[in-house]
């Protein structure tokens, strides 16, 4: 009926000092991506495609973040680790579904900086706000029933061994570990739905950005180079940090799964991007930047 979190119980002495660290890491993706959230509303000047995905992936990255790290913090302090099999279920649902959300919107990114680098001269038609809205409302919605039926095929298994779930969460790979019978069925779905929400949304944004490598390096002047690259960096950094996560996460094989390893990538993908997220877009990006300095001055 229920589960025990074992999360970081391994290491006792570094109770304290890991929650401190936690929640310091939390209150910068609640400022951080709140301050952007912010920016992107008030700016005049932002009230373009690429702010207004910003916007939405900034608010997706505080939902992230909520679902496991608020937990992991109460872990910390408390003695009673226990998670019921409702809240567990619950736990990995939104996950899942924030998490391929994220993969849709950053390909959704990636398409808007193709557009606007290829083909500029339809950018307005193409990417008006009708569209922005319907991209990414898209993306918001679209995990909801796929994970819906991966959670509940899940957690339809038979749990009848040991309840201590290796983890700091409720993440697919530990809580199949303690399944009975055969779970080969599942971790087949498992891959197959990897392989839709992460594998192709990746391919897609390589795709993208092969393209827009090459127009940029046609274009005559070096400065052009320059300010259509600077538009594209933060973006590809953030793909790189999230992509390499996740994919080296739930697509290795699973005889290569090390319980270190799994809560190094978790928390990787699950604190430290969100994290550096608003420190990417700002400090690389002049427009954000100015208009962080204007409303700070405010």
């Amino acid at each position: 009926m229920e589960f025990i979190l074992l999360g970081f119980s391994d290491i006792p002495d570094l109770q304290g000092f890991l929650f401190g660290v936690f929640l310091i890491m939390y209150m910068i993706i609640l400022m951080g991506n709140s301050l952007i959230i912010i920016i992107t509303k008030m700016e005049p000047s932002l009230q373009t495609p690429m702010y207004f995905f910003l916007g939405n992936f900034s608010s997706l990255e505080i939902c992230y973040a909520s679902v496991t790290v608020p937990r992991l913090l109460v872990d910390l302090c408390s003695q009673n680790r226990t998670i019921s099999l409702l809240a567990c279920a619950a736990q990995m649902y939104f996950f899942l579904v924030f998490g391929a959300t994220e993969c849709f919107l950053l390909t959704a990114m990636a398409y808007d900086r193709y557009v606007a680098i290829c083909n500029p001269l339809l950018y307005p038609l193409l990417m008006n706000s009708r569209r922005c809205v319907q991209l990414a409302a898209g993306c918001w919605g679209s995990g909801i029933p796929v994970h819906a039926v991966l959670t509940y095929q899940i957690f339809s298994l038979p749990f009848c061994g040991s309840n201590r779930l290796n983890h700091f969460f409720c993440d697919i790979p530990p809580v199949l570990k303690l399944a009975c019978g055969d779970t080969l069925i599942i971790e087949t779905l498992v891959y197959v739905v990897a392989v839709l929400v992460v594998t192709i949304p990746f391919m897609l944004i390589l795709g993208s950005y092969v393209r827009i490598i090459e127009t940029i390096l046609k274009l005559p002047s070096a400065t052009g180079q320059a300010k259509a690259f600077s538009t594209c960096s933060s973006h590809l950094m953030v793909v790189a940090l999230f992509f390499g996560s996740g994919l080296i996460t739930y697509l290795r094989p699973k005889s290569s799964h090390s319980i270190g390893m799994d809560k190094f990538l978790s928390l990787f993908y699950t604190i430290v991007t969100p994290m550096f997220n608003p420190m990417i877009y700002c400090l690389r990006n002049k427009d954000v930047m100015v208009a962080m300095g204007k409303f700070l001055l405010k």
